[in-house]
């Protein structure tokens, strides 16, 4: 079974804990969100990444570029602005627009 990562302030990840997500991070800064976020992708555990879509904001051009096309993990950006980050995480992984 692939592990489920939670990444963002303690306001996002709150209620994941309370659904018993053991795995959530709350960096205090730009450079923790960083090597999180970078140990998350290289752990071959980690099947899904949820990620606060202000924290993708603060990664650096080419993490988000490697977030972006990641299939393994699949990270999905969520609250914050609206986006269409989710729907096309999940297109990429499954290869259907389920919003179509």
């Amino acid at each position: 079974m692939m592990d489920l990562v939670v990444v963002g302030p303690s306001e996002f990840t709150l209620g994941f804990e309370l659904a018993g997500v053991r795995s959530v991070h709350n960096p205090p800064d730009d450079d923790a969100l960083a090597v999180t976020m970078r140990n998350a992708m290289s752990d071959a555990d980690v099947g899904i990444v949820v990620l606060h879509s202000d924290a993708l904001a603060r990664l650096p051009a080419r993490m988000r570029l490697e977030v972006a096309e990641s299939v393994t993990p699949t990270v999905l950006a969520i609250g914050g602005a609206e986006d269409n980050s989710l729907r096309e995480s999940i297109r990429r992984a499954i290869g259907v627009d389920l919003w179509k």
